[in-house]
């Protein structure tokens, strides 16, 4: 049987590219994660480990042209988006390399033998070891942050793990580049090239998760496909960790008083968070929470006139085009939704943007209009008008996890510890990841304090994505009891060779 070739397609016009490669079979899949397990111990070398994801970052940057052209042409993200792309999956390389050449990560903890206590205590030494093959599913909307190169195999690299990454069909072509960027950063590094490796197709994704040897997993993408996965990955006869980023409503609060404060500013905010890049970030506000009355007509009336003069794109595969505009029409079609600003096809293979108004009341009990509490891809975003606290505490009380939820208090709402916006923080913090008082969702710091995830369906774990605390996820802990000094890991031992910060017998040292 002839394998099934990998085209890279152009989402302006639809049409082929050029034929990347071909869907890896079964027995490719096996050997690609057979190699991989096979450095894990010359991937344990903690210095070439940290001078491979230096590398990366030098790799990555200096084919930046030739990446950000491929990467626009499969996907039309454009010039500057991109570039920005190279330049943040770069530095997440960088981050990781001092988060490894610090060495808190590895969480050293040492409590000494006390034998005349109650009860005797024996000596206990812990610390954080990798987990083994990491298998990562890339995402389309950031091809390169969030995909081959993206902060899953980073932080999976740092932690110690072997990656083997499932490219997304949406960019195959920058997907095989930055996977030879990285096979170079690791033979520059002293390091086989097989500790990352890139495999196409959907059967190498249902391959991948079941290998035996492979023991953790991250995905980014759709509840229907994460959710298929972390349930193949649970059905093991050894179950893995899924870390699944699946999909995110981001609700946003505006409050009346807010509203009578600065509608113009909060319509237009909104409208530039919703339509950045064509609507396809995970971080994407699609639910507003805004007042019925003058202050809310104001606010509606801002967002009118800014989403109907933001311009239109592709989305980055038709499938997702075609599913953009069923989940639209189906929504719209709802009673009592109205449209002041259709979203909907518009020239050649470009969408459109829009929003949909709903009474908030309708959002408050089962029925057909919880369609409108599910994301849908793409530009578009629904406001909901309240007319009172009680509806905005009913609407709140029915939504799944997100990874982001916004609060658009008045400057008096953010005094006081027991006022309306401290109400609101405590009604929103069960559903999110990331709370925001004020701003807009669409901007995710890589910073060491950054929260990406969320309660189910944002994340399948309480873990983040983003940010040097990523590194969590593919490490597991173990503990040493009464093991001779001769037999303890470096990391371990009673001299701490590696200079490494820790804590001990309650006081933390380095």
């Amino acid at each position: 049987m002839a394998a099934t070739p990998v085209w890279s397609v152009d989402p302006r016009t639809g049409k082929q590219r050029e034929q990347v490669g071909v869907e890896a079979s079964a027995a490719d899949v096996d050997a690609a994660v057979r190699a991989a397990h096979a450095t894990r111990g010359a991937l344990a070398d903690r210095d070439r480990r940290i001078a491979f994801l230096r590398r990366a970052a030098d790799e990555l940057e200096a084919v930046r042209d030739e990446l950000v052209r491929t990467a626009d042409a499969e996907t039309a993200l454009g010039e500057a988006r991109l570039t920005g792309e190279v330049g943040r999956a770069a530095g997440q390389f960088r981050a990781f390399a001092d988060e490894v050449a610090d060495g808190a990560y590895l969480g050293v903890i040492i409590d000494h033998a006390a034998p005349d206590a109650t009860p005797p205590r024996p000596d206990l030494r812990r610390y954080r070891v990798p987990l083994g093959v990491v298998a990562v599913y890339a995402a389309s909307n950031f091809p390169l942050a969030f995909s081959v190169p993206g902060g899953d195999t980073a932080s999976a690299l740092a932690a110690g793990c072997p990656v083997v990454v499932k490219a997304h069909p949406g960019h195959p072509a920058t997907s095989s580049l930055t996977g030879q960027a990285l096979r170079r950063a690791a033979a520059g590094a002293g390091l086989p090239e097989d500790v990352v490796s890139v495999v196409h197709g959907f059967e190498a994704g249902v391959e991948l998760v079941k290998h035996p040897l492979v023991s953790g997993a991250g995905f980014t993408g759709s509840v229907r496909g994460g959710r298929a996965l972390y349930d193949a990955a649970a059905a093991r006869p050894t179950p893995i960790p899924f870390h699944g980023e699946l999909g995110s409503l981001n609700p946003v609060v505006v409050t009346e008083a807010a509203a009578e404060e600065r509608a113009e500013q909060l319509g237009a905010g909104l409208a530039g968070s919703m339509t950045m890049g064509v609507g396809q970030f995970c971080t994407k506000p699609g639910l507003v929470l805004a007042p019925e009355g003058a202050a809310g007509d104001r606010f509606l009336k801002t967002l009118t006139e800014k989403v109907a003069e933001a311009p239109g794109g592709p989305l980055l595969t038709e499938d997702m085009r075609e599913a953009f505009l069923a989940g639209v029409a189906e929504r719209a079609g709802l009673d009592g939704v109205e449209a002041p600003v259709a979203a909907g096809p518009g020239e050649g293979n470009a969408v459109g943007a829009g929003f949909l108004t709903v009474a908030a009341e309708k959002l408050a009990a089962a029925g057909p209009h919880e369609l409108l509490l599910e994301e849908c891809f793409g530009p578009v975003t629904v406001v909901a008008r309240y007319r009172d606290e009680d509806e905005i505490t009913a609407v709140l009380s029915r939504l799944p996890g997100n990874l982001t939820a916004t609060l658009q208090l008045s400057t008096a709402e953010t005094e006081g510890a027991s006022g309306a916006g401290a109400r609101l923080v405590e009604e929103v913090t069960p559903l999110a990841g990331r709370v925001l008082v004020g701003g807009w969702p669409t901007g995710v710091a890589v910073v060491p304090a950054q929260q990406h995830g969320g309660p189910y369906p944002a994340t399948t774990s309480t873990s983040t994505s983003v940010g040097a605390t990523a590194i969590e996820r593919w490490l597991r802990p173990v503990a040493y009891q009464d093991a001779p000094a001769a037999l303890l890991p470096a990391e371990l031992r009673e001299d701490n060779p590696l200079g490494l910060p820790r804590r001990v017998d309650g006081t933390r040292e380095g």
